[in-house]
């Protein structure tokens, strides 16, 4: 019988993605529907279906959009070649990257300009990870895995840079890192604050949770990358867990024996969905419900640039 849920703190929505939501929502305000925006602003389809019933049109690439149009680009960041074609087609572009993911790309350009390889650590396909790939693709070459490390091939091996994707957390990329500077000791290593610590905090929370429950209920996008490293923390800790993009996914089945169930969500889930969660064990099980705080989380990003000169000269 469930006794209790425990919801995680903090959880859903970073600061980034706020500020990306805000960017779309702010632009179909200020100019109207349609706002294209290239790839999904954040990887959550409830938050695209939000956006597309409020007038925004999502594309996979600049080419679809129509010439000298309005385009958004995604929280993830994006290639030099995607900003060079918006302006070919005289696109009018806001940029809602992350600024956590902007400072990586800064670097991967300053260290390509110094001539080093750069390693970059993360997940291949990753929308975020291909972004950065295109500043220095002559440069880069990416590492995902311990394997992957081990056999990496450097022509110089003195003059290597590592970064990392900003949604794989300190215990995510240790194993490599560790990998990676015993083969070549003098590579210059990515700075902590290059770490998302929306990701950071929110694992955090989860290892607290996971010593307090008997199973853990993740809410996000099988293509969030930071929810899925959630649901493996909550593995690797050894407390089961799911990852549920709504309430539509639970299976009755999970919860057999179950007596305390722990909840969080990605850093792209909307809080309505985790409140049909609770909705759900409220009207169905009556448990007790209590918050695991792990950190205070009070960062704020301000509107892309684009956006904040239009509305100061409103």
């Amino acid at each position: 019988m469930i006794k209790e849920i425990i919801l995680a703190e903090p959880r859903g929505f970073c600061a980034g993605v706020i500020r990306a939501i805000e960017a779309v929502e702010e632009a179909l305000r200020i100019y109207g529907a349609p706002i294209y925006v290239r790839k999904q602003i954040v990887h959550n389809p409830f938050v695209v279906k939000e956006l597309e019933q409020k007038g925004a049109v999502f594309v996979e690439e600049v080419t679809e959009v129509p010439e000298g149009a309005r385009v958004i680009f995604s929280a993830h960041g994006i290639a030099p070649t995607v900003k060079a074609m918006a302006t070919q087609r005289s696109l009018d572009f806001i940029d809602a990257t992350c600024p956590l993911v902007t400072k990586v790309h800064i670097e991967a350009v300053k260290y390509a300009s110094r001539g080093n390889t750069i390693i970059l650590i993360g997940h291949e396909g990753h929308d975020e990870v291909i972004g950065t790939m295109g500043e220095a693709p002559e440069n880069m070459v990416l590492v995902g895995t311990v394997e992957e490390a081990q056999n990496i091939h450097i022509t110089d091996p003195n003059k290597v840079a590592v970064i990392s994707q900003t949604t794989l957390s300190v215990d995510d990329t240790k194993g490599i890192l560790e990998v990676l500077k015993g083969r070549f000791p003098s590579m210059i290593t990515p700075a902590t604050s290059d770490i998302c610590f929306a990701t950071q905090n929110r694992q955090d929370a989860v290892k607290l949770l996971a010593k307090e429950v008997d199973l853990i209920l993740v809410l996000g996008a099988e293509n969030s990358s930071n929810s899925q490293r959630l649901r493996e923390v909550a593995s690797i800790v050894g407390t089961p867990s799911y990852l549920i993009t709504n309430i539509s996914e639970l299976k009755v089945e999970w919860l057999d024996d179950i007596t305390r169930i722990g909840i969080t969500s990605g850093a792209s889930t909307p809080e309505k969905l985790v409140d049909e969660v609770v909705l759900f064990f409220e009207e169905n099980y009556g448990p007790k419900f209590r918050s695991l705080k792990a950190v205070e989380e009070d960062i704020e990003f301000s509107l892309p640039p684009e956006i904040v000169e239009i509305k100061k000269n409103m």
